[in-house]
């Protein structure tokens, strides 16, 4: 496990954690994430958004929407589409997978996804 440094800005509703290489990465306490929604990492110059859904089930998806071309993902709803966990981006509504970023509207599109975690009541993601 890789401890980092995670910056909080007052004025941003993007959280910074800047990492090594490769690891997990503490992005924020599970406390900070209301059930059945997400927030905004920024690590290693990348946005990711982070979703709860509930006490320890988190998910890391990339926080860009091709459609819209926007960094909005982190805003949209969650919910499920025939059994599949998704959001759905709060732009043009098109849904993506939460655990492979598919998107449920376009086969053709997808989102990088990440492996997340709480580990100590933190939420973590995982460097590849």
């Amino acid at each position: 496990m890789v401890n980092a440094t995670t910056l909080i800005e007052a004025t941003s509703p993007v959280r910074k954690a800047h990492a090594p290489q490769s690891g997990w990465v503490k992005i924020c306490p599970i406390d900070s994430i209301l059930p059945w929604s997400g927030v905004a990492a920024l690590v290693d110059g990348h946005q990711i958004a982070i979703f709860r859904l509930d006490e320890d089930r988190v998910y890391a998806i990339s926080n860009y929407d091709p459609f819209s071309k926007a960094h909005v993902i982190s805003r949209g709803l969650v919910g499920d589409r025939k059994g599949v966990i998704k959001v759905a981006s709060p732009i043009y509504k098109q849904s993506f997978s939460l655990e492979t970023g598919q998107c449920l509207d376009d086969p053709t599109v997808s989102l990088p996804v990440w492996p997340a975690r709480v580990a100590n009541r933190m939420v973590q993601i995982a460097l590849l």
